[in-house]
């Protein structure tokens, strides 16, 4: 990833020098590096979370999260440009001279797409839809229950808190029952929240008669841990860690911990995913002491759709968030082909579970939505 970011990085810069080179002959290449080297790693400090303690620290992850989408977008467009004139010069034998025009030219339709794009893909990202689904489940909840899923708040990110009580007013409209939360709530540091009073009193005003729920994604972890979990206690949000919950004696939820890459330490404050199989027998143990049914409907909120696989006929329905639906064009495409299903609804046959993966409220580093949208989704389970 390094070598490639830095590939690109030299790349981009050595094309805008270039084009530059034609608008101001006289540009030092001394200066011109200097400026593109800091830009370039405020780019790069908006994808790598790391210590930064300076004032506006916050300013400039902001802007480095836009020029991440600028070059990225730059990038894609510099090389069609490139790829282009090379094929004319190949075929139609362009001189030289023209062909320094031509390759002029295809830097400014370059910078005028990407800048384009760019813009779309900002204001794109302020919008929030409302995706709806209908569902039959194999053992019935005995009525209808209106179940709202929202993913990836990544409170602390760029912008989080100010579409936050549009979020909350999204959910509300929809008059739900439950309301699940699938994972990375927070975005890796709670303290980087800018005013978590608020920010709980905000998702406390959730109104679900019958709960909110929530699990933990990648991005809920670290040393503030313990902060985060205070957190949703406040927000009057019910936490599951790899546990269940018999809501109104009609059906079954259960909250998973994420699965965290090895280098990740402690873990979930030392807590790591465990088995399906010991969640399910102390759901049957439950349902047994309170003398339910043993068939009530089981729902699942986890984060990652890594996980599809792990569930069969015992669940009903799996609900997941983490790939913001690939967020950007093309990413949108890596991610299709990396999951079974990055987003919407998928049901392989009559007897597995339903999944409804979520695109997310907010987005994550690069504040742009290009080919993909924030989302809060209904669904109605009967």
């Amino acid at each position: 990833m390094a070598a490639f970011y830095i590939g690109a990085a030299f790349y981009i810069g050595w094309r805008l020098y270039r084009w530059l080179e034609h608008v101001f002959p006289g540009i030092s290449a001394g200066i011109f590096t200097f400026v593109f080297v800091i830009l370039a790693a405020m780019s790069l400090k908006s994808l790598i979370p790391m210590a930064f303690p300076i004032p506006f620290s916050y300013g400039l992850r902001v802007t480095g999260g836009y020029l991440t989408g600028f070059f990225m977008y730059l990038l894609i467009f510099m090389l069609v440009a490139d790829i282009a004139v090379a094929i004319a010069r190949g075929i139609f034998l362009i001189p030289l001279r023209t062909l320094a025009k031509g390759k002029f030219y295809a830097g400014v339709a370059a910078i005028a797409l990407t800048t384009l794009v760019v813009g779309y893909g900002v204001v794109n990202a302020t919008q929030i839809r409302i995706t709806t689904h209908e569902i039959e489940l194999q053992r019935s909840p005995g009525g209808e229950l209106n179940i709202v899923l929202i993913s990836d708040l990544h409170l602390g990110e760029i912008h989080s808190e100010r579409r936050l009580h549009r979020v909350v007013a999204y959910i509300n409209s929809l008059n739900p029952d439950i309301v699940c939360i699938a994972g990375d709530i927070f975005n890796d540091d709670f303290y980087a929240i800018n005013d978590p009073e608020r920010a709980a009193a905000l998702l406390g005003s959730i109104n679900a008669p019958l709960g909110v729920f929530a699990s933990l994604g990648n991005h809920d972890t670290g040393p503030t841990l313990g902060s985060m979990k205070n957190f949703l206690e406040e927000s009057g949000i019910q936490l599951l860690m790899d546990e269940h919950v018999i809501v109104d004696d009609r059906l079954v939820i259960i909250g998973r911990l994420d699965a965290l890459p090895p280098w990740t330490r402690d873990g979930f404050g030392s807590r790591y995913r465990g088995e399906l199989s010991y969640i399910m027998e102390a759901v049957h143990a439950d349902l047994e002491y309170r003398s339910l049914p043993p068939d009530l409907p089981v729902i699942v909120i986890d984060h990652n759709p890594a996980h599809i696989n792990e569930y069969g006929s015992d669940v009903d329905l799996a609900m997941f968030g983490h790939t913001h639906g690939g967020a950007l064009f093309p990413i949108n495409f890596i991610t299709r082909a990396m999951y079974v299903i990055d987003r919407g609804h998928f049901q392989h046959d009559d007897s597995s579970p339903h999944i409804i993966v979520t695109k997310g409220v907010h987005v994550w580093s690069i504040p742009l939505r290009v080919g993909t949208h924030n989302e809060v989704v209904g669904i109605v389970v009967r």
